[in-house]
């Protein structure tokens, strides 16, 4: 091969490249609003995330399995971690799709889904994150929407602990499951 051409080769394979890196920055952000499939589900939708993983935190036990979590002794809640680019989509913006993905008002349930791995909650990482959490709940409590207070904690974020092989993608590896609490709509208890 020339000169020209090994050359023309290598900037057609890093241009390639840099059309498929990485962006430059990326955040995290931690969410706990009930069984974490179809909240995983929920967040993969949205443009901007990068990644959706399923696990725990908020507990005591390192390496919990999901017995473990399920028997409500470990403290953890089901949660899962995003990975996403600030320049596509806002952190407020995974807020919204947060609380429109759960009751936020019953404490440690989801529909039939019930113990304290099911909480509310945020888990920040940073200031800001924080800032943004306390601000959008204080906005939807006083949006009326609830009758009942919202309960979602705001904490900061422990470790996390990646979920079993099969969690990950459920609905994407079992279509014909139910898609959970997904297209929940406030109840005549929680909404006016």
């Amino acid at each position: 091969m020339g000169k020209l051409t090994t050359r023309a080769a290598l900037l057609g394979l890093m241009t390639a490249a840099s059309v498929h890196a990485a962006p430059a920055k990326v955040e995290k952000a931690m969410f706990a609003a009930g069984c974490f499939w179809h909240t995983e589900a929920a967040f993969r939708k949205i443009e901007g995330v990068i990644s959706v993983t399923s696990g725990y935190t908020g507990g005591t036990k390192p390496n919990p399995t999901y017995e473990e979590v399920c028997s409500d002794k470990t403290g953890h809640a089901e949660t899962v971690l995003v990975v996403f680019d600030p320049t596509q989509v806002s952190y407020e913006r995974l807020l919204d799709v947060f609380w429109s993905e759960h009751d936020p008002t019953t404490r440690n349930r989801q529909g039939w889904d019930v113990g304290s791995q099911y909480r509310s909650a945020i888990f920040y990482y940073t200031p800001a994150e924080k800032a943004a959490a306390i601000a959008s709940k204080e906005r939807l409590e006083k949006s009326g929407r609830y009758r009942n207070p919202i309960v979602t904690e705001i904490l900061p974020a422990g470790p996390f602990y990646r979920a079993e092989e099969y969690h990950q993608r459920y609905y994407e590896k079992h279509p014909e499951a139910e898609f959970g609490h997904a297209d929940w709509q406030p109840s005549d208890a929680a909404a006016r």
